[in-house]
C-alpha cells in the first residue's frame, strides 16, 4: 500500500486533511460541544481563581479597606461588596470558604498555578504504537475535583466512542476491497492503520476544536477583565499579546518537517507490526530452520526502528518548543518588571500584582498553546493520511453492478478473458472456455499457468482485464456482488480456521444450519469420522489456525465447510492435496455426487482426483492448450495433458 500512496515528500494539504477529519466526527458533533462546554467551565474558572487571593493579601494582611481596591470583575465584585463592612478575619474566612468550593468542584486554589487537571493515560511508550493506544482511550480535563471528574468520565468515554466506530468503519471498508489489494503488502501494515492510525482522528478533533474554541475566548475573556479593572496599564496585555505572532512565527517552519517524521514513525511502527505478524505467523517454518536468531534479529532492527524514528520525531518538537520559549521567557521577565516596577511606585497594590502576573501568565501559556497547533497537529494529519487512503480505495461495492443475478442453472462461461495484475503481470490470454453445471471441471497445467487466477475470476474475487464472465447469459460485472457470491462457494488451497469450535468453523457461511445439515456436510467431505474422535467433537475448539488439527483434517473442514452453503458453483483449489488415497477416493465420489445438482470446478495436479473429472481444461502460460475428458486427451499423440499424465506417472513410478 505505501508504494501506491504517492511520494511522501508531497502529501495532501494539511488543512484539506483536517477539515475531512472534521467531517468524519460531525456524527458526534453534540458529544464534542459538552466536552467544549466542560472546557468553557473550566477557563472560566482560572478566570476568578487569583481574585480571592488578592482580597487576602489585600484585605487581610495589607488591612486595606475594600472600598480603595479597583473594580472586581462581575460577579465576584458583588461577593466582595457584601463583605465592605466585614473585618479583616471575617473576611479571610469568607475567601477561606471561596476556595474551599473551588477546591471541591475544580481542584483549584489561588492563582491558578494551585490548579490540579484530571487526566488518563492507559499505557506509556516511547513509540507510535503505544502513543497512540493512549489517544484511543484519552481522557483529560482542565479541572479535578467533582466537575473534572465528570468531564474526565465523558471525555474516555467519547474518545472510545469515535475509535471504536472508526476503527470498525476502516475494517469493514477493508473487507470490502478487492483481494488484489493486499498481494504487495504485509497484513501488519493494515493493522497497524486500523488500530494505530485510527486514534489521530480523536487526536485532531481535540486539538483543532478545544484548543482555538477554548483558547481565543478565554484570552479575550481575561483582556475583558484586564480592561474592566486594569484599564490604566494596556501595555501589559499587548506585550503579551505579542507572544501569539512570535510562536506562530516561530512554529510555522516545522510544521512540513514534523508531518514528514511522523508519516516516516507511523511507516516504521507498522514495519515493526508487519515483522512480528509474519515471524509468529510462519512460527513452524523459522524453528525448523533454525532461524530464531535471524528471526529476533529482524524484528529487533524494525522495533528500535519504530523507537528511532519515534525519538526523531520527538526531538524536532522539542526544538520547536525550545524555539518559541525564547521570546516567551524574555517577554515573561520584562513583564515581571514593568508589574513590579508600578508596585514599587504604588500604582498597584501586592494584591493588583498576583492578579496581574496570574493573567499575564494565562495569556503568554495560551498565546504559545495557540501558536503551537499548526505544529501539533501535523503528527495527527500523518495518521489520518494513511486511514484516508484506505478508505478512498474503490471497493467491490462501488464497482458492482445493479443488476440481482439469478441462480445459475445451465453454465458459466468466459469469452476472450484476459487478465493482468497490477505490477504488470499477464495471468490470463483470451481465454475462452465453458463450465457446466451438473458436471466436474478440473483445472490442469503446471505451476503458474493461470488456474487460480482463472478461478478468481468466477466469484469476481479478481475482476478481468478485458472480456466477460457469464453466469448463464448474464454479464457478472453488471451483477451485485452479494447476489454473485451468494452461488459461490470456493474452498482455498491454504485453509483458513479460526480459533473457535469445529461447528463454528463449519457454520461460518451458514451460521443457521441446523445440527443434522452440519454433519451430513461434514460425512460428505469424509472429515464426520476425524471430528467425532476430538475430546469434545464438533464443540472442540480449534486454536488459532486450527493449529490443532492437520494440513488434511483442515482440508477436510474446509470442504464442509463450502458444501454446508449448497451454492450452484463449488470451487476448489487443490482439495486432495494433502488427503490419504482412501479418503481422496471418498471425498471425489462426493464431489461427483455433489456435481449432479451444481458446478463443480477442481484445481488438481493429482491424477487420481483429475481423472474422474467430466471435462479437463489444460492450461499453460495464461492460455487453454487444450480441453476435454480423461480418455480423449490421452489419444492425443505429443498432447499436453497426455505428456503432463506420463511426467507424472514416471515420477510415481
Amino acid at each position: 500500500m505505501a508504494a501506491r500512496e504517492g511520494a511522501p515528500s508531497s502529501p495532501p494539504g494539511s488543512g484539506a486533511v483536517l477539515r475531512r477529519a472534521l467531517r468524519y466526527a460531525w456524527p458526534f458533533r453534540k458529544r464534542f460541544a459538552v466536552k467544549l462546554g466542560f472546557t468553557w467551565l473550566g477557563l472560566v474558572a482560572m478566570v476568578f481563581l487569583p481574585w480571592p487571593v488578592k482580597v487576602v493579601i489585600d484585605q487581610f494582611l495589607l488591612k486595606l479597606p475594600i472600598s480603595t481596591s479597583r473594580a472586581f470583575p462581575p460577579p465576584f465584585g458583588s461577593v466582595v461588596s457584601a463583605l465592605a463592612e466585614s473585618t479583616p478575619l471575617e473576611i479571610l474566612l469568607w475567601m477561606t470558604v471561596v476556595q474551599i468550593v473551588l477546591l471541591v468542584l475544580i481542584g483549584a486554589v489561588g492563582t491558578g498555578s494551585e490548579r490540579d487537571e484530571a487526566d488518563a493515560w492507559l499505557a506509556g511508550g516511547y513509540d507510535h504504537a503505544t502513543n497512540t493506544e493512549n489517544a484511543s482511550s484519552a481522557g483529560f480535563s482542565l479541572m479535578s475535583g467533582l466537575i473534572g471528574l465528570v468531564d474526565l468520565r465523558f471525555t474516555i468515554r467519547l474518545s472510545q466512542a469515535v475509535n471504536h466506530h472508526y476503527r470498525t468503519a476502516l475494517f469493514a471498508k477493508m473487507q470490502r476491497l478487492p483481494m488484489s489489494t493486499f498481494d504487495d503488502e504485509s497484513i501488519g501494515d493494515a493493522m497497524f492503520r486500523v488500530m494505530y492510525d485510527t486514534p489521530a482522528l480523536t487526536e485532531a478533533v481535540y486539538r483543532i476544536v478545544l484548543t482555538p474554541a477554548g483558547t481565543i475566548p478565554f484570552v479575550a475573556l481575561v483582556i475583558a477583565v484586564l480592561a474592566w479593572s486594569f484599564g490604566e496599564h494596556p501595555a501589559i496585555v499587548w506585550t503579551a499579546l505579542v507572544m501569539l505572532v512570535l510562536s506562530l512565527l516561530a512554529t510555522l517552519p516545522f510544521a512540513r518537517a514534523v508531518r514528514r517524521r511522523s508519516s516516516k514513525s507511523r511507516r516504521a511502527g507498522a514495519a515493526a507490526t508487519a515483522t512480528l505478524e509474519e515471524g509468529l505467523g510462519n512460527l513452524l517454518a523459522v524453528q525448523s530452520l533454525g532461524a530464531e536468531a535471524h528471526e529476533r534479529a529482524r524484528f529487533g532492527a524494525a522495533s528500535w526502528a519504530s523507537f528511532g524514528r519515534y525519538r526523531s520525531l520527538v526531538a524536532l518538537g522539542m526544538l520547536a518548543v525550545l524555539v518559541a520559549l525564547l521570546p516567551a521567557i524574555a517577554i515573561i521577565a520584562w513583564g515581571l518588571y514593568y508589574i513590579a516596577d508600578l508596585v514599587i511606585m504604588g500604582a498597584l497594590t501586592p494584591g493588583d500584582f498576583e492578579v496581574l502576573f496570574a493573567y499575564f501568565l494565562f495569556i503568554v501559556f495560551s498565546c504559545l498553546d495557540l501558536g503551537a497547533l499548526w505544529i501539533r497537529v501535523q503528527d495527527s494529519a500523518a495518521g489520518l493520511e494513511r486511514v484516508f487512503f484506505l478508505m478512498d480505495l474503490p471497493d467491490e461495492e462501488e464497482q458492482q453492478g445493479s443488476h440481482v443475478l439469478r441462480p445459475l442453472s445451465r453454465s458459466v462461461r468466459l469469452e476472450s478473458v484476459s487478465f493482468q495484475y497490477p505490477d504488470g503481470t499477464r495471468a490470463l490470454e483470451e481465454t475462452t472456455l465453458e463450465m457446466r453445471a451438473g458436471e466436474v471441471t478440473a483445472l490442469v497445467g503446471p505451476a503458474g499457468s493461470g488456474k487460480t487466477t482463472l478461478a478468481s475470476l468466477v466469484p469476481r474475487f479478481l475482476v478481468p482485464t478485458s472480456g466477460r464472465v457469464l453466469f448463464d447469459d448474464e454479464d457478472v460485472a453488471r451483477a451485485t456482488v452479494p447476489s454473485l457470491r451468494e452461488q459461490v462457494a470456493f474452498v482455498f488451497q491454504e485453509t483458513a480456521l479460526f480459533d473457535d469450535t469445529v461447528a463454528a468453523n463449519i457454520r461460518l457461511g451458514r451460521p443457521d444450519a441446523s445440527d443434522a445439515e452440519m454433519r451430513r456436510a461434514a460425512a460428505r467431505a469424509s472429515a464426520a469420522e476425524f471430528i467425532e474422535r476430538l475430546p469434545q467433537g464438533y464443540d472442540t475448539r480449534l486454536g488459532a489456525g486450527g493449529g490443532k488439527l492437520s494440513v488434511g483434517q483442515k482440508q477436510r473442514l474446509a470442504i464442509a465447510r463450502a458444501l454446508l452453503l449448497d451454492t450452484p458453483v463449488l470451487i476448489l483449489d487443490e482439495p486432495t492435496s494433502a488427503l490419504d488415497p482412501e479418503t481422496e477416493q471418498r471425498l471425489v465420489a462426493s464431489l461427483r455426487e455433489a456435481s449432479r445438482d451444481r458446478l463443480v470446478l477442481v484445481i488438481a495436479h493429482r491424477l487420481s482426483t483429475i481423472r474422474a473429472a467430466d471435462q479437463i481444461i489444460f492450461l499453460e502460460a495464461g492460455r487453454v492448450v487444450e480441453s476435454g475428458a480423461h480418455h480423449e486427451l490421452m489419444q492425443r499423440e505429443g498432447g499436453a495433458y497426455r505428456r503432463f499424465v506420463e511426467l507424472q506417472a514416471s515420477a510415481t513410478g
